[in-house]
């Protein structure tokens, strides 16, 4: 898989996730300039 390749899969992912949260945070974490894991912390507010 190349760079670009890997990349464009990454946003895919990022705009997936964004889409159903409200509140929370993505972290990244990558190694020798890979993105190698995608973490989503949603917070959940309660009224």
């Amino acid at each position: 898989m190349g760079r670009d390749e890997q990349f464009e899969n990454v946003i895919i992912k990022m705009k997936d996730m964004l889409k159903d949260m409200n509140f929370g945070s993505i972290t990244f974490i990558v190694q020798d300039g890979k993105v190698i894991q995608i973490e989503k912390h949603e917070k959940i507010r309660l009224k």
